[in-house]
């Protein structure tokens, strides 16, 4: 029964979000997604990656670096704050730009909220290829359940994984804090395709990130 309510939810969604004018894709399996994902990246391609749960628990940094590809990844360890800010701004450019989504909604809406701006800036407008890669728990029944997914799973799991002193990290559900750590800041919601941004929605049957 989990299997036929998933694929119902995924089936439906990736449906509106091709009527959105996105270009999305189900995979039952990682096997049949990674040969769908890496065909996508023409070698000598420079790809950004975005702050992602997601992408790093499937392992696609490693199939990206075994392929022999330009790498920017501002999640490295040992990089100061300007080296950083460097590959951020580098990734607005980029090739291709794969980042995860905070939520996904049943009306093919992509919903995200960020706290510098990077991924969200990255997945509109320069890089000339999006890859937003997603497991079937990001998607909601609309942008109310988006945002409450926001609220209630996807901050409280960054900020205590970021270990920042925040009420979320400590409660598990967002207060509205005021604090200057906060990483609720921006609050982006991509309802059609930008016209000049080729986006690619890749979601997988799996429970993945936050």
């Amino acid at each position: 029964m989990k299997d036929w309510f998933v694929d119902r939810l995924v089936e439906r969604t990736v449906k509106k979000l091709n009527e959105n004018f996105f270009k999305a894709i189900s995979f039952d399996d990682r096997t049949e997604f990674f040969q769908h994902l890496l065909s996508m990246i023409p070698q000598g391609a420079v790809v950004g990656i975005g702050g992602s749960v997601t992408v790093r628990e499937l392992g696609i940094i490693g199939r990206l670096k075994e392929k022999g590809l330009t790498l920017l990844d501002h999640w490295q360890e040992n990089l100061s704050n300007d080296e950083k800010a460097a590959i951020r701004k580098s990734q607005l450019t980029c090739h291709v730009f794969i980042t995860g989504t905070n939520a996904i909604t049943e009306n093919g809406e992509i919903v995200n909220m960020d706290g510098i701006g990077n991924r969200v800036a990255s997945m509109i407008y320069g890089p000339e290829k999006v890859i937003i890669v997603a497991g079937y728990n990001k998607i909601v029944r609309d942008l109310n359940r988006a945002f409450e997914r926001i609220k209630e799973i996807a901050a409280p799991m960054n900020a205590k994984r970021l270990g920042l002193p925040l009420p979320c990290a400590e409660l598990g559900y967002c207060v509205e804090c005021k604090s200057e750590k906060r990483i609720c800041r921006i609050l982006t919601v991509i309802q059609r395709r930008p016209p000049e941004t080729d986006i690619y929605v890749l979601l997988l049957k799996e429970y993945l990130g936050f």
